[in-house]
């Protein structure tokens, strides 16, 4: 039986990633995944496109909301949303909106880290920010992620690619909130609605992959794989696909549980 066989998430984007065992489904993304995010001074968001050094910060999410961010080279860093909310504007892609300003300390942190001035935000009220409305309704939402609230990988389509490499990678590279255990390779091509355990989710675009997948999520270090393996075998017109990106059809309550291992269903295809 098909099933759910990883789940992940990403408090700070760009940020290594966190592994979970089960996770609240929220109209805008898993709870916690990507609420927070660096800035440069004119407010555009920072990813590890340009910054790959961002893939040696490990992130812990503490109980009480406050994530203790580490690297090897630097002392050990605290965050909180503070009381004190101060609203900045932000711009993710083509979306401009506002978020909540971090503290100073954070700041110097991680400017200090990448080594020019860089501002941490929070995204106070997820609310604020809608998918791209193509492929979207005007009643979705969406957090700091690139484009949409959840992204699905699968184990077949993974082993299928590193099939056609010589050295095999790991799915980390490809940073999806959930990863389902299906054998045949490429079968999310033609998804249109699943069920992960209760939940339900639209899947509304393939992902687009960039150069953040040559990124090690350990050392970040890159190399030319996997976009030479996906420019050979997944090339869309311009896009290197892997992945589907999706969003939650949430019940009245407003939330949903995912937990590895919770049995997953294709309810509609194309």
């Amino acid at each position: 039986m098909r099933h759910l066989a990883s789940l992940h998430m990403y408090p700070i984007k760009s940020a290594r990633g966190i592994d979970l065992s089960e996770a609240v489904v929220e109209p805008w993304g898993l709870a916690g995944d990507r609420r927070w995010m660096l800035v440069d001074e004119a407010g555009r968001f920072l990813s590890q496109r340009k910054q790959p050094l961002l893939a040696t910060v490990t992130v812990r999410q503490e109980t009480n909301g406050r994530l203790t961010v580490r690297t090897p080279s630097m002392d050990e860093l605290w965050v909180e949303p503070t009381a004190d909310t101060r609203l900045v504007p932000v711009t993710v892609w083509n979306d401009e909106f506002e978020a909540a300003l971090g503290p100073d300390d954070a700041h110097a942190w991680f400017g200090k880290l990448l080594g020019f001035d860089v501002r941490l935000v929070h995204l106070d009220d997820p609310t604020r920010r809608t998918p791209d409305q193509r492929y979207a309704d005007a009643s979705d939402r969406v957090s700091f992620a690139d484009g949409f609230p959840l992204l699905l990988t699968t184990t077949g389509s993974l082993e299928s690619l590193n099939a056609v490499m010589d050295s095999p990678l790991p799915m980390n590279r490809f940073r999806p909130n959930v990863v389902i255990d299906e054998p045949e390779g490429w079968a999310e091509d033609r998804w249109r609605r699943v069920r992960i355990g209760d939940a339900i989710f639209r899947v509304v675009k393939p992902c687009s992959r960039c150069v953040i997948t040559t990124t090690d999520q350990r050392s970040g270090e890159r190399g030319a794989e996997p976009l030479r393996a996906l420019g050979k075998h997944r090339r869309f017109g311009k896009k290197l696909i892997f992945g589907q990106n999706l969003i939650p059809e949430l019940p009245s309550n407003g939330t949903g549980v995912l937990r590895v291992g919770d049995p997953f269903e294709v309810l509609e295809t194309t």
